[in-house]
């Protein structure tokens, strides 16, 4: 049975050195059904290791936590990188760590890099340089992420920074994105009479949040259940799913 539900699909822990530290599984699963989603992903910064913290947390509370993270291409573009399981978003890491440089993080400069539990509870710090350009193209990484079983959507396209547009220009021709993601200032129409090369693309908004307050309930979609195969037959429109952005005004 098909059904409507909120998602946002970009979301960081306090494994994203510029996450703040609120940003821990059970505070994000309170605050995503505070404000009434029923998907989230987590999306750090080049790695996934808080991934199944959050899964964890999430457990019982009706939120469906899907496993990504937010790689930067060697242009220094980012791309958001989705999977159904923990397997698949391992396999990837694995991948990313490979062609990441071998640098260790500088928490001065950037700021600390936790791995938590599902309780928020310090394990580790990923020491790792994770806010850094992968020397993986942004076709290579599409491409990896679709053999793995995932998808990939164009992050915060209509930034200045670290977005497909401002990086390059333009969005490679034959670039398999599943959709692409504007801040929550904009609404698709803006974003299609801003950006024309938009046009004909399915246009989400998520929060990027890294702290609490920057969830947001903005994308709507109708779909089956909480999976990979179904965000994309929702982005695509077929098959009775679908998505949209809805308006602040239209939530009130």
């Amino acid at each position: 049975m098909l059904k409507p539900c909120f998602a946002d699909l970009h979301v960081h822990t306090v494994l994203s050195p510029c996450g703040e530290v609120e940003m821990i599984p059970p505070l994000i699963v309170q605050q995503a059904r505070r404000i009434g989603l029923s998907i989230i992903a987590v999306t750090d910064h080049n790695s996934a290791e808080n991934a199944a913290a959050v899964m964890e947390a999430a457990e019982g509370s009706g939120i469906t936590v899907l496993p990504g993270m937010e790689v930067q291409t060697r242009e220094e573009a980012h791309l958001v990188c989705l999977f159904d399981d923990l397997e698949q978003v391992y396999c990837w890491q694995e991948t990313v760590y490979d062609h990441l440089p071998d640098e260790e993080n500088l928490e001065n400069v950037f700021g600390p890099q936790f791995v938590v539990d599902a309780a928020g509870r310090f394990i580790r710090r990923n020491k790792r340089l994770l806010v850094t350009s992968t020397s993986l193209s942004a076709e290579q990484i599409v491409e990896g992420v679709t053999h793995q079983g995932g998808l990939c959507i164009a992050a915060h396209i209509d930034r200045p920074t670290f977005g497909l547009l401002s990086v390059l220009g333009f969005i490679p021709p034959g670039l398999d994105l599943a959709a692409v993601e504007i801040s929550s200032r904009l609404s698709p129409d803006e974003a299609y009479r801003r950006f024309p090369q938009l046009v004909g693309r399915p246009v989400i908004v998520s929060g990027d949040a890294h702290r609490l307050s920057e969830l947001v309930a903005r994308t709507l979609l109708v779909v089956e259940k909480p999976s990979v195969a179904e965000l994309r037959l929702a982005f695509e429109g077929s098959c009775g799913r679908s998505s949209k952005v809805v308006l602040e005004t239209d939530r009130s």
